[in-house]
């Protein structure tokens, strides 16, 4: 099917018309991010129908909507276009040795505990190397390297993503730490029983996020109820905001809670009770038929330890 592309006259230029669009909704804005005229981006638009033998996009009332054949296309193209970006900085990486740029996405926990110590070591063994890193949810991250703004991420298998569309080489589960203020009641004297920690507000991310099914489900498994959870949020500065402010428990990634409570004079505790929450493997997450740059595969095996 690509070769008949090809031969028809599919062009770069069509492939770049489509994924923009993809991307923005708008054909004003695919033009404009392609530097083109809106009736220039029209017409290319119009060249793609009838090169490829179907409609690729229909307008609606808020823009443009891609068809089930331009979305299948729009796909194809951002991988087309990111692997030749990919080929420039690997020839430029062979050209002047270890140098290059490397984006990388993470979940919190393994971004403090893994990719911080390996960049601190990356300064050393490749200091011609730049780096760019995107702490999110592997939901996010998922989309972030599909639309080739990563080139790898720590991260959990994006569940709205197809599993086929990425390469994923698990790692580690992550072990979750309760954190609360200096002072808090649970701090004074010997540890209650898990079933008094019950009894306080517990702040996590909202319904659905991987992090709060964890909690809940072990809980469930240790026969003990669920906490009240009035505040719901993703924002680790509202939740140690409300930590310092109440009496509230935060359920955190264990690397995540001893960068906030580890230290001396800090706000924060993790409370000495192991409930046995453990969130589900991390792992090192790649696009599918994707090749890492030279950099970036030296810092992923920096990263990994492999």
């Amino acid at each position: 099917m690509a070769d008949t592309f090809l031969r028809r006259g599919l062009k770069l230029r069509h492939l770049r018309i489509v994924a923009a669009l993809s991307e923005t909704g708008q054909i004003g804005s695919a033009a404009e991010a392609l530097s083109i005229s809106q009736p220039a981006a029209s017409r290319l638009l119009a060249e793609a129908e009838r090169i490829t033998g179907h409609k690729v996009h229909t307008r609606s009332g808020r823009g443009v909507v891609l068809t089930a054949q331009g979305k299948a296309l729009a796909v194809r193209a951002a991988r087309i276009l990111t692997e030749l970006d990919d080929a420039s900085r690997d020839m430029d990486e062979i050209e002047t040795g270890a140098t290059g740029h490397v984006r990388l996405g993470s979940v919190t926990g393994p971004a403090l505990d893994r990719v911080l110590p390996a960049l601190q070591s990356a300064w050393q063994s490749l200091p011609g190397v730049t780096t760019e890193v995107e702490v999110a949810a592997s939901d996010a991250l998922g989309d972030m390297l599909l639309a080739g703004r990563l080139d790898f991420a720590l991260a959990r298998q994006p569940l709205h993503l197809d599993a086929d569309r990425f390469v994923f080489r698990g790692m580690a589960d992550e072990q979750v730490s309760l954190v609360v203020r200096q002072g808090h009641p649970l701090l004074q004297g010997a540890m209650p029983p898990a079933e008094a920690l019950m009894g306080f507000d517990w702040v996590m991310p909202g319904p659905g996020a991987i992090l709060r099914t964890a909690v809940l489900t072990r809980l469930t498994a240790l026969g003990l109820p669920h906490p009240a959870s009035r505040l719901a949020t993703s924002s680790f500065l509202l939740t140690l905001t409300m930590l310092r402010q109440s009496d509230a428990i935060a359920p955190l990634a264990s690397p995540v809670a001893q960068s906030f409570a580890g230290e001396a004079g800090s706000d924060f505790a993790v409370l000495p009770i192991d409930l046995g929450i453990r969130v589900e493997p991390y792992g090192l997450l790649t696009r599918s038929g994707s090749t890492l740059t030279p950099v970036a595969a030296r810092l992923a095996a920096l990263i990994t330890g492999i």
